[in-house]
């Protein structure tokens, strides 16, 4: 349980005027990010001796010290925790805070430097990227410094460019374009995770993604990355385009290609993915990519995330007092708010292989319906005809399915048929 809990307010502030850089809106990300440890460890994702994670820019420090002070004792008491920054001030308070409230288990210790260079210090099993922009800059040496099994967290809060709002910037830092509508976080994100795994395959390692959020002002992906050849010689096969409003030779070809179940072909869904070896004009406006088209999370870790246990590790108790300036109330919103990080993401787990992401408000649209169905509703009618159906984390009402785009088109009209 956390003794330093996130601030309210929304956006980035200080400490102090001019001390210490803290982004309060990166509350929830933090919160992820000690589930995401917590389950690496227990699972032996990350061997079984201790453990070593660097916050690379950490600034206030706030993400490590989280780490230690919310973990179960028994993986904190393996983890050696290091808060990386390029200026001593901020090491300066993240130390000094450490020794006013020391965490139970565990080490903490600063690195001063710029992340670029300063990485290449050690192996570690565990590395956070969350920078001002892009992360570009950083992958490579970061893939480098990782331990033989580690795990990568990448944060991008150049949401303009990967998002297609800023198409030079996104071509130039990322190789890629993203058509601008309902899924253009989604396709964002899966073009950071496209960077992240070619940057692996430059230094002969594979990526497995393990979850993958659009929140607010940032796009972050968390990666397991292996030194396995045979997955960095395969990293195309994860790779190709999205495209909206797909004609029959390309439902057909994605159909082919494994991305659609092959009774797709009997209505043409909103968009589908296409192997990166499918020839595509440039100047076709439909099309994002190059992009990962493969599942963006791994089942066990995001099933992980359970509302009872995100309680239990990361939100504070009335009862334990530990924060006198708190009223009941205060601690009842934290507890929400700490629960509102992780929600539908253990849920999506069942359905994070499934091929259609679905907004409901773009899906009447489509459909020429005047009011988007219940993304919960749709899910319970696709799971009675035996689908995987799930609602989304995606910050946009929507769920995710197997289900071929003919039996989602017949669970939209009983809706509407229902509500008429």
């Amino acid at each position: 349980m956390s003794s330093l809990p996130d601030s309210n307010s929304k956006g980035p502030s200080s400490k102090s005027v001019g001390c210490v850089f803290h982004n309060p809106a990166m509350a929830g990300s933090r919160t992820r990010s000690v589930m995401l440890i917590a389950h690496a460890i227990e699972s032996g994702m990350l061997g079984k001796s201790e453990v070593r994670a660097l916050d690379g820019l950490s600034a206030s420090g706030l993400r490590a010290r989280r780490w230690l002070n919310e973990l179960p004792a028994e993986s904190a008491s393996r983890l050696i925790a290091t808060v990386g920054d390029m200026t001593q001030t901020a090491l300066d308070w993240a130390m000094a805070t450490e020794a006013d409230f020391p965490a139970q288990q565990g080490e903490l210790h600063p690195l001063l430097g710029d992340l670029r260079t300063s990485v290449l210090s050690q192996g570690w099993h565990w590395i956070d990227i969350d920078p001002f922009g892009s992360p570009v800059p950083f992958l490579d040496t970061a893939i480098q410094a990782l331990a033989r099994r580690g795990v990568l967290e990448v944060s991008a809060t150049d949401t303009a460019a990967l998002s297609g709002s800023s198409k030079n910037p996104l071509m130039r830092r990322y190789g890629a374009r993203v058509r601008l509508d309902k899924l253009k976080h989604d396709s964002g994100l899966r073009v950071l995770m496209a960077t992240v795994a070619r940057a692996a395959a430059r230094h002969d390692r594979s990526v497995e993604p393990l979850l993958s959020i659009w929140d607010s002002h940032h796009l972050r992906v968390s990666v397991r990355v292996r030194r396995v050849m045979e997955g960095a010689n395969d990293v195309e096969a994860s790779l190709g385009w999205r495209v909206y409003s797909p004609n029959q030779a390309e439902v057909e070809a994605a159909i082919a290609a494994g991305l659609l179940p092959a009774s797709d072909a009997d209505e043409l869904p909103i968009r589908c993915f296409l192997p990166l070896s499918h020839p595509v004009a440039r100047e076709d406006l439909r099309i994002s990519g190059p992009m990962w088209i493969g599942p963006m999370g791994d089942v066990e870790t995001m099933a992980s995330m359970t509302e009872e246990r995100v309680l239990q590790m990361c939100a504070p108790t009335y009862e334990e007092g530990d924060l006198a300036e708190w009223s009941e109330k205060d601690f009842e919103a934290e507890r929400r708010r700490v629960v509102r990080a992780i929600r539908h993401i253990a849920g999506e787990s069942t359905a994070i292989s499934a091929h259609h992401l679905i907004a409901v408000d773009e899906l009447a649209s489509w459909q020429e319906k005047g009011s988007p169905p219940s993304p919960r509703r749709m899910v319970e009618l696709l799971r009675e005809k035996g689908y995987n159906a799930a609602l989304s984390h995606y910050a946009e009402p929507s769920f995710r399915t197997d289900a071929p785009w003919s039996e989602i088109i017949d669970s939209m009209k009983k809706i509407s048929a229902t509500d008429v």
